[in-house]
């Protein structure tokens, strides 16, 4: 017999095998990743903000078991959008694949160049500030310069482990969210405790008493207690890289987000057993203030707890937040680089350093004060028009794509019931109190209509950026990866 003739490789062989990343999140991962996310700073500094817009204790903690309900109803119509689409991307890749690519080009500008990268750098300053503050006891104010640098220095060692690992990123994300969890828990026991020692104050008789009528002051006092709760749509961005997700992305939810709300109330009853309405308001950290009067030697818990919260809050939102840019290179909205993955860690580590520089390119002008005033306001803003858009999404396909399969669907009037929430979140606060960082917020993401255009040109021709992409790539160790959907 003679020799075989060679056979010329197929096309499909000489391809090179692209990434995929890996499903690394469990059901406890997915529920640590939302209940990390969301508890943070604002449980421990804003309920003083809440009771200040709503005017009384029952109106305020009425405030936190709606927010908590919107959270929940939010979360649960995202679900089912997430079996429909079970590409990661979140808000983006379901109005992309619904209303097309400007509506979804908007949503990734502003959210990649502001919000998320603003939310992060809150968190980071947020974090150093009671890093810091126990080196400075007697000082009203603690040096800029030292506070920036040990907030940049948690978005590098953040992004360093996010690079590094998916499993490191969730381990240490599990890990603070179980401190913060106990953390509430030393809160809620502490009330209790005066409780039972009958020295509560008289905070909650007459609860309802002066609370606000004003439309204004409500949804402004719902921006406050919802910014508590932001990231309870944060497991819809890397459903990916979710295990079973079509079942576990529905009881993560179901899980999470009832858990936080009760946790929120009790502890916002704590607060108001142990001090006055007047003291709560006048506080500019509610939970310290609380621990200075319980705790006695160990109010430094109070402290310590907060830095934790927000060190993994940081981290769920570099984890969540990196994939939305990630995604949206993939699909030509931003620069193909970002859509690589490292060729032995298997993580999105191009996306996260863009997400890290921008971070830090937001600290070193801005201060604590102004962006934390701007997640709590612009930002709000600004998310809840891309939540009522998203919302707007499902709504259609239910009643435009009624047979395209779900494994879980949720009552037509839930989605209903949040998009009118998010209407009024948009409109009432503009109407009734309008601020500056709305329209700000509003002209930002009208300018991504200018940018957007250029962005379609160079995504049409390649050529022009290869090259810088090679070199680039090869740094970093990085390739092409693929989707990984059921």
């Amino acid at each position: 017999m003679g020799a075989e003739e060679e056979r010329p490789p197929s096309p499909r062989a000489a391809e090179p095998a692209k990434l995929r990343l890996r499903r690394e999140l469990g059901l406890a991962s997915s529920v640590s990743l939302i209940a990390g996310c969301m508890i943070g700073a604002g449980i421990f500094m804003n309920p003083q903000h809440v009771l200040y817009h709503m005017g009384s204790p029952g109106g305020s903690l009425v405030i936190w078991a709606a927010c908590g309900l919107l959270a929940t109803l939010g979360a649960l119509s995202y679900a089912e959008l997430g079996t429909l689409i079970t590409e990661s991307g979140g808000d983006y890749v379901y109005i992309l694949r619904t209303f097309g690519a400007l509506p979804a080009f908007l949503v990734i500008y502003v959210s990649t160049l502001l919000v998320r990268p603003a939310g992060i750098a809150a968190m980071s300053l947020t974090f150093a500030e009671y890093v810091v503050a126990p080196f400075y006891p007697s000082c009203s104010s603690m040096p800029v310069v030292l506070v920036k640098c040990v907030a940049a220095a948690c978005i590098l060692i953040l992004a360093l482990a996010n690079c590094r690992s998916v499993r490191l990123a969730t381990g240490l994300m599990n890990l603070c969210t179980v401190a913060k969890v106990l953390a509430l828990l030393v809160i809620i026991g502490g009330g209790f405790w005066v409780l039972v020692r009958g020295s509560a104050g008289d905070t909650l008789q007459n609860a309802f008493a002066d609370t606000t009528q004003q439309l204004g002051s409500i949804s402004i006092a719902f921006y406050q207690g919802l910014w508590s709760f932001n990231g309870w749509n944060n497991l819809n961005l890397v459903t990916e890289e979710l295990r079973n997700s079509k079942k576990n992305l529905v009881r993560a939810v179901v899980i999470s987000i009832p858990l936080v709300t009760v946790l929120y109330i009790l502890v916002n009853l704590s607060y108001m057993v142990v001090m006055s309405p007047s003291d709560i308001r006048d506080s500019s950290a509610v939970a310290v203030t609380w621990g200075n009067q319980i705790l006695g030697d160990w109010a430094w818990l109070v402290p310590l707890s907060v830095a934790l919260s927000t060190f993994g809050s940081a981290n769920g939102a570099f984890f969540s937040g990196s994939r939305v840019c990630y995604v949206a290179a993939r699909e030509g909205h931003m620069p193909g680089i970002l859509s690589m993955a490292h060729v032995r860690y298997l993580t999105p580590s191009p996306a996260l350093t863009f997400t890290a520089a921008v971070a830090l390119i937001m600290i070193i002008p801005g201060n604590f004060s102004s962006i934390v005033n701007f997640c709590r306001h612009g930002g709000s803003f600004v998310l809840w028009m891309i939540h009522g858009t998203t919302i707007s999404c499902l709504l259609y396909l239910k009643v435009k794509k009624k047979d395209l399969p779900r494994s879980y669907k949720v009552p037509i009037i839930i989605p209903v019931i949040v998009l009118l929430a998010s209407i009024y979140l948009i409109l009432a606060p503009i109407i009734d109190q309008p601020q500056m960082e709305f329209l700000y917020v509003f002209l930002f993401m009208l300018s991504g209509i200018v940018v957007y255009f250029p962005i379609i040109y160079f995504r049409y021709r390649p050529r022009l950026l290869q090259e810088a992409t090679v070199q680039i790539q090869l740094f970093l160790e990085v390739a092409p990866t693929m989707k990984n959907v059921d």
